[in-house]
């Protein structure tokens, strides 16, 4: 089983700036698992979507679950962005214990592979647009620190909240 990698590490922080490989045949069975893994690392975990190279793997996939819908995304591409942008509070498993206001675009168009290596398009608004940004940008080696407007740590009080 894979683990989660963060920028608590040296190491693994300098895997996550790399971007990451196409993937080239999507029916190779360990691209096939590696998306059962992830997802199940992404629900372990509470995350609402998970890149590959966030658990070491250096492929152009992501998964992302979202108000009951799940999506595998694989060499996904912005192909249209909203001018309109929006600053928010993102959280990252790779990045613990931080929240960051990070601007994204409103809107955006993606096109990619789905799980069976059929080409898709998504049209993605608001919190979906969002995660898929964020998680577009891990493959790409950009994590939301490095578009934050504004970062801070999370501090547990003595209640624990």
């Amino acid at each position: 089983m894979h683990k989660i990698f963060t920028v608590l590490n040296k190491n693994e922080e300098k895997f996550l700036h790399q971007p990451t490989k196409e993937v080239v045949d999507v029916s190779d069975s360990k691209i096939q698992d590696l998306i059962q893994e992830m997802y199940k690392i992404m629900k372990q975990s509470d995350g609402v979507g998970l890149s590959a190279n966030q658990i070491g793997e250096s492929y152009q996939i992501i998964v992302v679950e979202y108000e009951n819908k799940k999506l595998v995304l694989i060499n996904p591409k912005i192909t249209k962005a909203s001018k309109k942008i929006t600053i928010e509070e993102e959280g990252c498993l790779s990045v613990p214990k931080i929240i960051a206001l990070v601007p994204r675009s409103q809107k955006i168009n993606i096109e990619a592979l789905n799980q069976d290596g059929r080409k898709i398009k998504i049209k993605a608004k608001n919190m979906l647009a969002r995660i898929l940004q964020h998680e577009i940008d891990h493959l790409n080696g950009i994590l939301m620190i490095d578009k934050a407007v504004k970062i801070y740590k999370i501090t547990q009080t003595k209640n624990g909240f």
